[in-house]
């Protein structure tokens, strides 16, 4: 659409930081007023609408994107979301090595091992790790652990944390990003680790490494989006 407004804003607002368009309230696609709890949240998704120009385009305002699905999927479903994400620590992608070539299985270990240590002591639990692709059953207080800090998470940061768990394809690393154990881009290229080795092994392909690009600049949008959440939890 056309752009229809000259001043987008955040205001306080009883509830948190509204976000206005020429002093109108915004609403989400579902009718909720958009409201978020911190004001660098709010000023994150008003420079979003500050920077479009003729026309909008979605595809460049993760936050208020995350923002959206925060207030019309999450919040009214929080029970459903969480376990969708606890989910991930049932088949952690760090748990599941390559049994050749030992180069590449060298690699994981180096890069994986030191994650998967943090959670061992942070969480006081244990993993099965294993060569292949069969699923491997952890113990259940693993599982019950980790599900009970899945459910301690702040909610504003649970969409973002789901992106991060989908694309990174585990739970250990999300949760070393969140306690700051891991930095964003850091992490992308421990979770992307096999794909760019196969890369270097075989050469480029430019519609995978276009697919890449892509996966990295949403993965950091919702490492930035729970960074803003929780720096407005803290508040």
């Amino acid at each position: 659409m056309k752009r229809f407004y000259k001043i987008a804003e955040a205001v306080p607002d009883a509830d948190g930081w509204a976000i206005r368009l020429d002093g109108r309230p915004m609403r989400t696609p579902a009718r909720a007023p958009l409201v978020v709890p911190g004001e660098a949240l709010a000023e994150a998704i008003a420079d979003e609408w500050r920077a479009q120009g003729e026309t909008i385009d979605p595809a460049t305002m993760p936050m208020t994107g995350f923002a959206n699905a925060t207030i019309d999927r999450v919040l009214p479903a929080l029970p459903d979301f969480r376990a969708q994400i606890a989910a991930y620590g049932a088949s952690d992608l760090f748990c599941y090595r390559a049994g050749d070539p030992p180069a590449l299985a060298a690699l994981q270990a180096a890069r994986w091992d030191p994650l998967l240590d943090w959670a061992r002591a942070r969480y006081d639990v244990s993993f099965a790790v294993t060569d292949g692709i069969m699923p491997v059953d952890h113990p259940e207080a693993t599982r019950t652990r980790l599900a009970a800090v899945v459910e301690a998470m702040d909610p504003w940061q649970l969409a973002g944390a789901a992106t991060l768990t989908q694309i990174g394809g585990g739970l250990v690393g999300m949760l070393a990003l969140l306690e700051g154990e891991i930095g964003a881009q850091a992490l992308f290229e421990a979770t992307t680790l096999d794909e760019r080795w196969q890369a270097e092994q075989w050469g480029e392909d430019a519609e995978a490494v276009a697919r890449l690009a892509a996966r990295r600049v949403e993965f950091l949008d919702a490492a930035r989006w729970c960074a803003l959440a929780g720096e407005a939890r803290t508040r």
